[in-house]
């Protein structure tokens, strides 16, 4: 019997050849809005997590120090070829969201597209996202989630069966993730499809220092 992360590393290597005819198009509009929101700076350095194809790229600034990461080779591989292409002083490596080869403090800038409703346990991989950020880092989320003010209706669990066996759990709230992990949100506002498709942006508090 695989695990869930093993299934979702097979299944996204079986998706690599068509993400970009099922991603790309219908969410540009999202994703621009998504990355719009980030404080850039050049020399930043940035981690993807869930890298894809490298569909982001395009909404980004060049001028950084970017890492991407995914489960799938396949898709290690597209992204690679993007970032090439565009002129990206990029590394992209194979590696789980919920447990991350990088050392504390490490990032300016997380992103997190599409992956949060797809990780098995996302309180593990939003508290490696906060492990990972400088203080006062930004991590940016888009994602299909349930609303933070509504309990999950007979409907929606019932379509949930279907799109978790797909690819995406779509009952996850976002703000009692993302608060929970440890990160302030600054911004939390619908993109796509009415409400289902949400643009967040967060910030790693830094640790209250007491004075002398």
């Amino acid at each position: 019997m695989l695990n869930t992360t093993t299934w979702n590393r097979l299944r996204y290597t079986l998706y690599a050849p068509g993400y970009d005819l099922v991603a790309d198009r219908p969410l540009r509009r999202a994703r621009r809005r998504s990355l719009g929101a980030v404080d850039w700076h050049a020399g930043q350095r940035v981690l993807i997590v869930g890298v894809g194809t490298g569909l982001d790229l395009p909404y980004m600034p060049r001028d950084i120090e970017l890492h991407g990461i995914d489960l799938a080779p396949a898709m290690v591989r597209r992204f690679r070829d993007r970032a090439d292409g565009l002129g990206f002083d990029a590394t992209a490596r194979v590696m789980d969201a919920e447990c991350l080869d990088y050392p504390d403090d490490h990032f300016d800038v997380v992103i997190m597209h599409l992956i949060v409703s797809v990780m098995p346990r996302p309180e593990l991989g939003l508290a490696e996202a906060h492990r990972v950020l400088v203080d006062d880092g930004q991590l940016c989320v888009m994602d299909k989630f349930q609303p933070d003010d509504r309990r999950t209706g007979w409907g929606r669990r019932a379509l949930n069966l279907l799109t978790t066996a797909i690819a995406t759990d779509i009952t996850r709230q976002a703000g009692p993730l993302l608060s929970g992990a440890g990160f302030v949100i600054e911004r939390n506002e619908p993109v796509m499809m009415g409400s289902l498709f949400r643009a967040l942006l967060a910030r790693k508090s830094a640790p209250s220092r007491n004075r002398t």
